[in-house]
């Protein structure tokens, strides 16, 4: 929203922004204030809209820059700089105004607890999102003193994480499948020095103990054994190739692990010409993810260029140490019973029309739809979130919860998605497996709203990242949901925003780009991918082959873009309104 007003005094944005938030919903309040001379005027004496000038600048949007005044201030200011990587940041401005999202929040709250000894839960970042109205609630609160993780002691065998168990567990049941690889596949152009290649891998393996990681079982529980680094049989696998070969190739570099035997990590280059390489990395889930993909990445072209890297503190066995001694925590005890709370009763079972019957036992092949949603349509999106006081991912969550409403038939329906799940401010560098999934589980009917949804929709995100720390895993076995080979406990779609940190990766010389392959495993009858890029919202729809038709998958992402367009035009419509 942007208002346009004349006065008969200079008036400060920050004054009319506070008179009208004491009358208005924070949504209804505009986002851009600009004062005229007087109102530019049609012949017929009425207001000519069109010779509005167009709202710009800082100034404009009711926020002038203003420095911190006080040393809380000061340090958010700091902060934010670093989580948001921005290099100015005024007492004033909106963190979801600037860059932020709620895997931003995660993070800012982290940092604010480790450097202010203040735990701010994260509904207070959407409640008080300036550096002003933080600072207030912070002096209010008590220190609650941060606590490093401690390092774990010595020893033959250490405690596996709860989703290094899952994973374990599923490695079992599935025998050598590929679902869970993460191959990755980067194009080099420029001279690439082999030998330099193959040392910077040497000191990653060295540098973190979870590349040198088998598993075993002991008293039928998946424990961890770390193998010291001269011991770790790594080289780097060499072909040579044409463009034409190398797909076959990367398909035979993607191959299943033994779980016990460490690195559970391979790298192989394939040279395509003298100044043109495919650099290719696969590891098994259970010792990363994928933040620790951009970690590795980003330190592996720091090592390549020479660079020496500071020690780490922690390894991820410390992580998985202090997990395990706290899941049993009273901290965990809390999480435990508001998840149990959202899953009372009888769970739903999304009933999707599909093209062929589910088969017994699930297959991990499948495909993926792209699509997008034009410029126009995306900012409208931006829009609907900053003026709800909501995140682009609640708009978009909200919608495709819509869209499966739609089809199904269903108002009790659960949707999962994953979360960085590095709780702690010390778990940054550490690459590893901490990726969490959050099951949302909400009730879209045809009366409601988008509006009054989208609020539903924010409140049950809210309080799930706020119990996020609960592993998933223990909340599938204390529901005791029975364990069916046909389908993934709990839920059958997934829905995930794309906002992990990628930066152009160059060294002298070098540049890498990522190299499509559609290798991934389906591992859900559907996964919606949202991402932003430039000025357009990108989507990928993964289907598993075995349900869905191609055809059928366009046509749904046909329906959820001209979904997407009915609820940028009119949010105030009902569910049942909205044409897709």
């Amino acid at each position: 929203l942007c208002a346009y007003f004349v006065a008969d005094r200079e008036v400060a944005v920050s004054e009319l922004r506070s008179a009208l938030s004491a009358e208005l919903p924070n949504y209804m309040v505009p986002s851009y204030f600009v004062q005229l001379e007087q109102m530019p005027l049609t012949p017929n004496g009425k207001i000519d809209r069109k010779a509005l000038p167009a709202p710009e600048g800082s100034v404009q949007t009711g926020v002038a820059y203003v420095a911190p005044r006080t040393w809380v201030e000061a340090k958010l200011v700091q902060i934010w700089q670093e989580v948001l990587n921005v290099p100015h940041v005024g007492v004033k401005e909106n963190f979801f105004d600037i860059g932020g999202h709620s895997l931003r929040a995660t993070t800012l709250a982290s940092k604010i607890h480790k450097e202010l000894d203040k735990q701010v839960p994260l509904r207070s970042i959407f409640e008080y999102p300036t550096v002003e109205q933080m600072a207030r609630v912070l002096e209010e609160m008590e220190q609650v003193a941060y606590a490093s993780i401690p390092v774990t002691e010595e020893s033959e065998y250490y405690p596996a994480s709860s989703a290094q168990k899952r994973l374990y567990v599923l490695n079992q049941l599935e025998g050598e499948a590929l679902s869970y690889n993460m191959p990755s596949v980067l194009t080099v152009e420029g001279s690439l020095d082999r030998g330099r290649v193959e040392e910077a891998f040497r000191r990653l393996i060295a540098r973190h103990e979870t590349l040198r990681t088998g598993f075993r079982l002991i008293d039928g529980e998946p424990v961890q054994r770390v193998v010291a680094a001269e011991e770790v049989a790594f080289r780097l696998e060499v072909a040579q190739a044409d463009e034409q070969e190398a797909e076959a190739h990367i398909r035979r570099f993607v191959r299943p692990f033994d779980l016990e035997q460490a690195p559970l990590l391979r790298a192989g280059l394939i040279e395509l010409g003298p100044d043109r390489h495919l650099l290719m990395l696969d590891m098994h889930h259970i010792i990363s993810d994928g933040v620790s993909m951009g970690v590795l990445t980003d330190e592996f072209v720091r090592l390549y260029g020479g660079e020496e890297l500071p020690p780490l503190r922690i390894q991820y066995k410390d992580y998985a140490a202090w997990q395990q001694a706290d899941v049993h925590g009273e901290w965990m005890k809390r999480q435990e019973a508001y998840w149990l709370d959202v899953f009372r009763g009888e769970i739903p079972v999304l009933d999707m029309p599909t093209d062929y019957p589910r088969p017994a036992v699930r297959s991990f092949e499948g495909d993926t739809v792209t699509f997008a949603m034009g410029q126009a349509g995306s900012e409208k999106l931006r829009q609907l979130a900053a003026q709800t006081g909501s995140t682009l991912y609640m708009v978009l969550l909200a919608a495709y919860m819509t869209l499966l409403h739609k089809y199904s038939g269903q108002e009790d329906i659960v949707v999962g998605t994953p979360i960085a799940g590095r709780p702690h401010a010390d778990l940054e560098p550490v690459i590893g497996m901490f990726v969490n999934t959050l099951a949302l589980r909400s009730y879209p009917a045809g009366e409601k709203t988008f509006l009054g949804y989208l609020q539903e929709i924010k409140e049950h995100a809210l309080k799930a990242y706020e119990h996020q720390d609960y592993p998933f895993e223990e909340l599938v076995e204390k529901l005791n949901v029975k364990r069916d080979m046909s389908r993934s406990p709990l839920f059958d779609t997934m829905f995930v925003l794309q906002n992990t940190e990628e930066g152009e990766l160059g060294i002298e010389g070098l540049t890498f780009k990522p190299y499509p392959s559609g290798h991934d495993a389906v591992k859900f009858d559907l996964t919606l991918n949202a991402a932003e890029a430039e000025d357009e919202l990108q989507f990928s729809l993964r289907y598993a082959g075995a349900l869905y038709k191609r055809e059928t998958v366009e046509r749904m992402a046909g329906h959820f873009v001209r979904l997407l367009g009915a609820i940028a035009d009119s949010p105030q419509a009902k569910l049942a309104e909205l044409e897709m």
